[in-house]
């Protein structure tokens, strides 16, 4: 049986890799992390400060993908902005809202039973997998589905990809 997680995401390079490289990679295994199957669904968000403007930017829903491999360690580990990521996955981008848009979470805090404590909710997403019960998923569902657009034609709206299409990749593989 699949789960759906939210897939925080905080910053705009590792936001990047996983567009352009439809995978997901983590800093150490995890019993969270570890629980990640083929076919479970991921809501992609991305902070406040991915973007590096927290006076304009919000934390949204950008994206839906679905896991497509097992959570394995990397032959070669990858490093983001000074974190050693070790482990990851493949993922099908599923859909993206073109950039800068999405789905504020913030509004829909109240309607979502993750967040027990609305008024603290963003403590709840201090972790780049989030739990989600399917009744929150439907409604996150039926909320972004009209703003999703298929991955290669929204893929170069993101400014943080300008870099991976220039052959400069965002991260770095480390051996």
């Amino acid at each position: 049986m699949s789960r759906n997680y939210l897939l925080v995401l905080g910053d705009r390079e590792g936001i990047a890799w996983v567009l352009y490289e439809q995978r997901m990679a983590f800093p150490s295994p995890s019993t969270q992390i570890a629980r990640l199957a083929v076919g479970d669904a991921l809501f992609l968000y991305a902070t406040r400060g991915a973007w590096h403007n927290t006076r304009r930017d919000r934390g949204r829903i950008f994206g839906t993908a679905t896991v497509t491999s097992p959570v394995d360690r990397l032959a070669e580990p990858v490093e983001v902005r000074g974190t050693r990521l070790l482990s990851g996955c493949n993922l099908q981008i599923d859909g993206i809202v073109p950039y800068p848009g999405g789905m504020e979470l913030k509004p829909l805090v109240h309607r979502l039973a993750l967040f027990r404590k609305p008024d603290g909710w963003g403590a709840y997403l201090h972790r780049t997998l989030v739990p989600l019960s399917d009744d929150d998923a439907a409604t996150l569902h039926r909320t972004i589905a009209p703003m999703l657009k298929m991955r290669d034609e929204t893929l170069s709206t993101y400014p943080c990809i300008v870099d991976v299409t220039a052959d400069k990749p965002p991260i770095s593989e480390v051996s």
